[in-house]
């Protein structure tokens, strides 16, 4: 039988698929090392894009290059290459996350190729959302989505609602009254000295000012106004989602990040919008609050906002030569 050798364009188009997944603050914290000889990827962190003070774990580093992972192995499929993906491989080297090796496709294939057209249409949108509610199979397909990935997705209403609404909005409190917090913060937003305008959220990605409504929207301005920004009333009634794994270590934080890209993915799919409020999940104490008061089941992951509305602009990144490197 013979085998499917991916060429440099197939290479680099797999990678460019993997680059476009979101990523705390939009650092896009991953390295590629293709091997030709194995077809096999290696993803490594990038530790030099991680954050200390809003993410001293790196487990927002790792659900990043868990994303950027499921995109890979989407575009991987839809080559019609069957991605085999190990997580953790080397425990010398915790830098290395993941290899996915590319198989030939020798019978039915995974349904996540169905995902790739949406990988490049996704946008977080930091915009206001209609009040239009996710209808239930909607939801249903979402959950299932995080199942596929061994992660979790739930929808807390009421009471457990309200609390995530307000640990949110007081972690933004506290992250704007710590200096070493907001100025890491405008290292990947406002400060284009130290970096190319490649990554980071530009100022217009932001969105407007919040004026009203309770939907929880990072104001990555922080204290200082953003030149031509508008105000807006938001959602008075936010739909959020909660993505939780059962355990909560590196490994889990990949599954996360894979989770939440197949959830986001099959949310574009469905004309909906997403943004990500992390802010509490940045506090260990707040983090352990935002768990479901009932069961108590689970460790959060993410905080994801849905809704229908604008689906926010593209936001830059990294030209593949400058993640990937090939060994021939």
């Amino acid at each position: 039988m013979s085998v499917h050798t991916p060429g440099k364009v197939a290479v680099a188009e797999i990678v460019r698929a993997a680059t476009a997944a979101p990523s705390m603050h939009n650092a896009q914290p991953w390295r590629f090392h293709y091997a030709r000889g194995s077809r096999t990827f290696s993803l490594y962190a990038d530790l030099t894009r991680a954050m200390p003070h809003a993410d001293p774990t790196t487990r927002g580093l790792h659900i990043g290059c868990g994303a950027a992972l499921f995109n890979l192995r989407v575009a991987a499929t839809h080559a019609r290459l069957r991605p085999v993906t190990r997580l953790l491989p080397c425990h010398a080297d915790p830098s290395l996350l993941a290899t996915v090796r590319l198989d030939d496709a020798d019978g039915p294939m995974d349904g996540i190729t169905v995902l790739h057209p949406a990988i490049h249409d996704r946008h977080t949108s930091r915009y206001p959302f209609t009040g239009r509610r996710v209808p239930t199979e909607v939801r249903h397909a979402l959950t299932e989505a995080s199942h596929h990935e061994g992660a979790d997705l739930a929808f807390p209403a009421g009471s457990h609602l309200r609390t995530v609404l307000d640990l949110i909005q007081d972690a933004e409190g506290y992250g704007h009254m710590d200096a070493c917090r907001e100025a890491e913060t405008e290292r990947w937003t406002r400060d284009t000295t130290t970096r190319a305008p490649l990554d980071g959220v530009p100022e217009y990605a932001f969105g407007p000012l919040k004026r009203g409504g309770s939907a929880p929207v990072r104001d990555f301005a922080g204290r200082t106004p953003a030149h031509g920004r508008g105000l807006a009333d938001f959602e008075d009634h936010p739909q959020l989602a909660l993505l939780r794994t059962a355990r909560d270590g590196p490994a889990d934080w990949l599954r996360a990040g894979q989770a939440l890209e197949r959830v986001l993915l099959i949310a574009t799919l469905h004309g909906l919008s997403a943004s990500f409020a992390t802010q509490a999940l940045e506090w260990p104490d707040l983090r352990w609050i935002l768990r479901d008061p009932d069961s108590g089941r689970g460790h959060v992951q993410m905080v994801i906002r849905l809704g229908y509305g604008p689906t926010g602009p593209r936001t830059p990144r990294r030209p593949v030569p400058h993640v990937l490197e090939v060994e021939d």
